[in-house]
């Protein structure tokens, strides 16, 4: 069984709904998915958001998720941490290294476009070359530095829109984005 740990920001609309999606949409498919969900700056206990919950049992699910910060419990039992954010990825990994090999956005994660796919290797690849030169006090080579920001402007947007204080019409395009992306997921966790 698969350990999906979904990560975003207060843990009370983006992440849940991506947890308790994944649960419905996995159930529904008969594959053997276990979600948590958990924020990089949510306070233990927090109710989910009235929108948050409305969308869900739109999609006749009436799970009651209570927020939980993200801990070292969580990220140990994890197969695969997905955030819903760039920077929610970057902070998983800043405060959680060993884990690194497997958190990914989302989206990123989901991705099936070839292209794409090389394009973020090779960009990951770039990332880790420049850490390790910044730690040795050096500099990329103009050479890198171009080809960095050649990929960046080239790789599209990972994030999933924070719909936080919005209408219920946010949470709704916040929902279609999270399910599409937990689509594509489960079509590459299918044997």
């Amino acid at each position: 069984m698969k350990h999906i740990l979904f990560v975003c920001t207060g843990n009370t609309c983006r992440s849940p709904m991506a947890e308790a999606l994944l649960r419905k949409i996995a159930k529904d498919r008969g594959l053997a998915v276990e979600a948590r969900s958990a924020g990089v700056a949510a306070m233990d206990g927090m109710s989910m958001s009235r929108h948050a919950e409305a969308v869900l049992r739109d999609h006749d699910i009436d799970d009651r998720l209570t927020s939980k910060p993200l801990g070292s419990e969580a990220v140990e039992w994890s197969d695969l941490i997905l955030t819903l954010t760039q920077g929610h990825k970057q902070h998983v990994i800043r405060s959680f290294p060993q884990a690194a090999d497997k958190v990914y956005t989302l989206k990123e994660y989901a991705e099936s476009d070839k292209e794409v796919l090389n394009d973020l290797a090779e960009l990951d690849s770039l990332y880790a070359t420049w850490e390790v030169k910044r730690s040795l006090g050096q500099e990329l080579s103009d050479e890198e530095r171009e080809r960095l920001i050649e990929i960046q402007q080239r790789i599209p947007s990972f994030d999933i829109s924070d719909p936080f204080g919005g209408s219920r019409e946010d949470y709704d395009l916040a929902a279609a984005e999270i399910r599409t992306a937990i689509e594509r997921l489960l079509d590459k966790l299918e044997p």
